[in-house]
């Protein structure tokens, strides 16, 4: 043999070597990509490694669009007893892909409501709600609940969006529909997290569990969910069967009101609301991350416990639905994106539709808050700087933001739900 036909037979060896390798290279991301195409419904998939999911998602997922698009409702599934929460499952009207999104965010609704008690025409209206499962597949879902009117006040109208989905909205309808957004969401890691949700609240705490589950199967993951009764309770079966086959999570379910059939140790573990002394009682001496997501009452009760407990503030992330002013005089001043955020001395906040100037409080999360305590009324949907609802003229000064805001407001304008004031301001509400 020649010194030329070895050398041939060794480039012929490594060629065979490279098309071996290539081929099973190309079956193995074939597999991944059929799993990624899957539905995780019930976290019975086997789970690929996370470098694997972030490297297809990096390639294969489209970013979040501009402006709204147009989604199918695909189903329609209720979720409590009581018929009173119903999840919306969405696909794409246009057939592409899903952009990615962080559990713990919220879709972004523009809605087109015509009110049954008047002839008047329909309204445009803008509503959030939060993603209730981890990422994945070819859908989103959306769990919502009817809002009654308030209970002192019976005669005033039911929740107007709320009612309109439950009402109106079928399998086939189509519905507009902004990118996943929202600044309160869950991060992965190792470090034990408690998720805690008062009634409706439930919804990103879903997404949250989901997705820690599928990722971080290990991380220790504890959920308190409060309710009245067994009839309010959302997706029980879902999280009972979770908590059976996860050693690393703990369910703990708080009946305020339990009906004659609720039975304590079988549907539920504990009687009241969820409160720092339960946490006391059952959370073992350790560090977590706080999830919280509740009620009015709930958030302006329980956040703040957890500042006088002595958790530190950069473990507490919390998001409200509704109006809910949360001081918090323990929680430690944080740059916000703007570089001078914080006023040097006392500023005044003017509201000058409603005639009123008040000395700012320091302890208010953002000017939409501060207005609330005031009797101010401002318009808002996702309290989070995403959907563009209180977008508010400032007459004469200046404001900061305390997270850089998805919405691109208007010049001469400012999201009074993400935003504090920098000096004295003027604000057209």
């Amino acid at each position: 043999m020649t010194a030329l036909e070895l050398f041939l037979y060794i480039m012929l060896g490594a060629f065979v070597q490279v098309a071996i390798a290539a081929f099973v290279a190309l079956v193995k991301r074939w597999r991944d990509l059929r799993f990624v195409e899957k539905r995780m419904t019930g976290l019975e998939v086997e789970t690929p490694s996370e470098p694997i999911l972030d490297d297809l998602k990096a390639a294969f997922k489209p970013g979040p669009w501009k402006g709204e698009r147009a989604f199918r409702v695909a189903k329609c599934e209720t979720e409590s007893p009581d018929g009173q929460i119903c999840s919306f499952y969405l696909e794409p009207n246009d057939g592409g892909g899903l952009a990615d999104f962080k559990p713990g965010q919220f879709l972004t609704f523009q809605l087109n409501i015509v009110d049954p008690a008047t002839t008047a025409p329909a309204q445009a209206v803008t509503r959030c709600y939060s993603l209730s499962d981890a990422p994945g597949g070819g859908r989103y879902r959306v769990s919502i609940k009817r809002v009654p009117p308030p209970f002192d006040q019976p005669d005033a109208p039911p929740g107007l969006s709320s009612n309109y989905f439950h009402d109106h909205v079928d399998e086939g309808d189509v519905l507009q529909v902004k990118a996943p957004s929202g600044h309160f969401y869950l991060e992965r890691g190792t470090t034990p997290i408690v998720l805690i949700a008062g009634g409706i609240g439930i919804t990103p705490m879903i997404s949250m569990l989901n997705d820690a589950l599928v990722h971080n199967p290990d991380r220790e993951i504890w959920l308190f969910y409060g309710v009245r009764n067994s009839k309010e309770q959302a997706m029980q079966e879902h999280l009972e069967r979770l908590d059976g086959r996860y050693p690393n999570f703990h369910l703990h379910v708080c009946y305020s009101r339990p009906l004659p059939g609720d039975e304590l140790g079988r549907d539920y573990q504990h009687d009241g609301r969820v409160d720092v002394d339960l946490l006391r009682r059952t959370l073992k001496f350790q560090v977590y991350d706080f999830y919280i997501c509740g009620p009015r009452a709930m958030m302006e009760s329980l956040v703040p416990a957890l500042d006088e407990w002595g958790v530190p503030d950069e473990h507490i992330h919390y998001e409200a639905f509704g109006p809910a002013s949360i001081p918090r005089p323990n929680r430690k001043k944080t740059e916000s994106a703007d570089a001078s955020a914080e006023p040097q001395g006392p500023v005044s906040v003017t509201f000058s539709t409603s005639g009123k100037t008040v000395e700012w409080d320091p302890s208010c999360d953002s000017l939409l808050d501060f207005a609330e305590q005031q009797g101010v009324e401002i318009a808002s949907g996702c309290r989070a700087g995403g959907c563009g609802s209180c977008q508010t003229t400032i007459k004469s000064g200046e404001v900061s933001y305390n997270h850089s805001p998805d919405f691109d407001p208007e010049p001469g304008t400012c999201l009074v739900c993400v935003s504090r004031p920098k000096q004295d301001v003027t604000l057209e509400a």
